[in-house]
């Protein structure tokens, strides 16, 4: 079983990850983004984020996966936005 201090320390990787993404979609949709290795990288963060939830979740109990569920469709929600954006 996964630990109460692993989820919330996954979970926090997933928020950070997430506003980094939500930083580099910003800058995009303003103006024409000239930095798309920041932008790439942001997509790679939310991608290992994702892993780690897909992992922790095979170790967590009902509570826990439903936590980590909720974080991996915020996750799945900003990487869609993020592939549908013309930058």
């Amino acid at each position: 079983m996964a630990t109460r201090q692993s989820i919330d320390t996954c979970l926090q990787n997933c928020v950070e990850a997430l506003d980094i993404a939500q930083q580099q979609y910003d800058d995009a949709s303003k103006q024409e983004h000239y930095n798309d290795d920041l932008y790439v990288q942001s997509q790679q963060l939310l991608e290992t984020a994702y892993n780690e939830l897909e992992m922790m979740a095979r170790s967590a109990n009902d509570q826990q996966r439903a936590q980590l569920g909720r974080m991996k469709m915020q996750i799945e929600q900003m990487q869609h936005n993020m592939i549908l954006l013309r930058h």
